[in-house]
């Protein structure tokens, strides 16, 4: 050993990066497509490797499983990174690419993180990928249909890859206490470590490598109670996955909203309570609450959107924690509130209407007549005001222009109040038939 202090050290190298599996037999998750006779299996096993978009969230193996395709391809191996790199390293590894082709050999290009590439950039793959210059592999954690460009699409076979199981977890973290030759774990301290790490094998492994670090000093399996300790302080700090403005955060507010219109309050709390434990912005989930008030609730029972805009008011004006818990009222209240979309739905087609047709002039009887001019021109003339007639229903009048006088667009369910508010439409209308008076 030398005595020089000033003598360079072997680099730091990340425990994830040291206990990488090499071969698909030691590669954890994702059976759906490494099984026997699942689709990437079957590829792989016949050699035919092709283009490919491994789709899924962080830490499920995707670079780890191209690396694995390359080796098991015999092919070499170019990686990229699309939040580091442009078209000239596109184009430096295409030369690569070439002299290798040029030898006999195929080449794989990874692409981490490639939605980050522009549409320049991601077609400047496309001639090589076609003329079989290189095999494309990128990898991506937002869906492929909104990031990337239909022409490098059509040319991908996509695969969907799947968050890792706890179970699966435990064998990553097995396995690399394995390939340090190292015990310092029980399997319920591992159970611990794979269920912080929430489905992320990188994750996983990071957290293993700092409660090793910090554990360093016990003396191996003999103190599991300070050991349990630092797991405890390790694992305080770990959020479950989310991504905001990606495609989980989509995918958990499209959850709680569905649960919100299913009426399960207890699954729309859950939904709540993980996307507030992501980190999600509160007033984020209290702009959409108000929404889901209008679009499913609407009418059936108005008071949902007046809690909505209530609780978003809590949360702005007293932060947390009471806003949250004002939010987790409205949540609950619009989960078991009677649902209606005939705001939502009268909405939508009045617009479709408007958008397909031209601007019909307002009719006479309905024009503002501020002005002698404007009456003499007849604005306002004949209307009939609602207040003196009958009831406070002019029966018969029309307030559409001409062309639509027989549209309608709202359609009150029986539930909640609209139940009420179409016995009432459908009396108005039995009276407009039976007037004397009738416009158009």
């Amino acid at each position: 050993m030398s005595d020089d202090l000033f003598a360079p050290s072997a680099p730091y190298e990340p425990l994830a990066a040291r206990v990488r599996p090499r071969s698909l037999q030691e590669f954890r998750g994702q059976e759906h497509l490494l099984e026997i006779g699942k689709p990437l299996q079957q590829a792989i096993a016949g050699g035919q490797l092709h283009s490919m978009l491994l789709w899924g969230p962080p830490g499920v193996g995707k670079t780890t499983l191209a690396r694995m395709l390359a080796s098991h391809a015999g092919a070499e191996f170019i990686a990229l990174s699309a939040v580091l790199g442009g078209v000239k390293d596109i184009r430096e590894a295409v030369a690569q690419a070439q002299q290798y082709r040029a030898s006999g050999k195929p080449t794989i290009l990874f692409v981490d993180e490639v939605h980050r590439f522009n549409k320049a950039q991601q077609d400047a793959f496309l001639p090589y990928v076609e003329d079989g210059t290189l095999i494309f592999i990128g990898a991506t954690t937002e869906n492929p249909s909104f990031e990337l460009n239909n022409a490098l699409l059509s040319r991908c076979r996509v695969y969907k890859l799947r968050s890792l199981e706890v179970k699966n977890l435990v064998g990553v973290l097995r396995q690399a206490l394995s390939t340090i030759e190292s015990e310092a774990l029980s399997d319920g301290q591992l159970q611990r470590l794979a269920e912080g790490a929430d489905g992320d094998a990188r994750r996983a492994i990071n957290l293993l490598e700092v409660a090793l670090d910090l554990g360093s000093e016990l003396d191996s399996r003999q103190d599991e109670e300070a050991m349990d300790a630092i797991l405890t302080e390790v694992l305080q700090g770990s959020l479950r996955r989310f991504d905001k403005g990606g495609d989980i955060f989509y995918d958990q507010i499209s959850a709680l909203h569905k649960a919100i219109r299913g009426s399960s309050p207890d699954a729309a709390l859950y939904w709540f309570c993980r996307m507030l434990d992501g980190g999600c912005d509160p007033l984020y989930i209290a702009r959409r609450l108000v929404r889901m008030a209008s679009e499913d609730i609407g009418n059936a029972d108005p008071r949902g959107l007046s809690l909505s805009m209530d609780a978003w008011q809590v949360q702005e004006r007293l932060g947390s924690p009471e806003g949250e818990l004002a939010l987790a009222q409205a949540v609950l209240y619009l989960a078991c509130a009677p649902k209606s979309n005939a705001v939502y739905t009268a909405y939508n087609a009045a617009s479709e209407l408007v958008a397909q047709n031209p601007s019909d002039e307002v009719p006479l009887h309905l024009r503002n007549a501020p002005t002698s001019l404007a009456r003499e021109m007849d604005h306002g003339a004949d209307y009939r005001y609602a207040h003196d007639e009958p009831g406070s229903y002019a029966a018969g009048e029309n307030y559409f222009p001409e062309a639509f006088s027989t549209s309608r667009f709202y359609f009150p369910t029986e539930n909640g109040l609209e139940a009420r508010i179409a016995d009432k439409l459908e009396r108005l209308r039995e009276a407009d038939k039976k007037s004397t008076i009738r416009r158009y």
